[in-house]
């Protein structure tokens, strides 16, 4: 990774794949997250169907989406600020709008400020078949 002017990292699609890898716990990376695209602040990732993280019905659990948001978020502040600050959750706010099922889940995780110890943010859950929002969380994140 390179830095530019203002002190952010530049990374890839493959760099952001390897610190889902590198970063998270191995239960985390069981969910099979993969990096659709990104810019400076914004993320986008695709968590495939998985019965195992299905309940009664085939709806995506509540307690995936809210892990894929967290995951989310933290490499969307990457792409803005770097990979070698550590953070920690303070705070994810989840609202659950519809079910998913039958589809792979979208997530696009935004920075909406970034200052000296605390980064907020956004995120929007949606089916990828359908593009229907399934689900809203809105973060706070402590720059350790």
């Amino acid at each position: 990774m390179t830095q530019n002017a203002e002190n952010t990292a530049t990374v890839t699609i493959e760099q952001l794949q390897k610190l889902l890898a590198e970063w998270f716990a191995p239960w985390i990376q069981a969910m099979g997250l993969q990096v659709e695209s990104f810019a400076d602040g914004e993320v986008t990732l695709r968590l495939p169907q998985n019965d195992q993280l299905s309940r009664v019905g085939g709806m995506l659990c509540g307690q995936a989406m809210m892990s894929a948001a967290d995951t989310a978020m933290v490499l969307a502040i990457v792409t803005q600020l770097g990979t070698r600050r550590p953070m920690t959750t303070v705070q994810l706010n989840t609202s659950f709008l519809k079910p998913l099922s039958g589809q792979d889940a979208r997530i696009t995780a935004r920075v909406l400020r970034a200052g000296k110890s605390l980064v907020f943010g956004e995120i929007d859950i949606r089916g990828m078949n359908d593009g229907k929002s399934v689900c809203r969380a809105s973060t706070t994140y402590a720059l350790l």
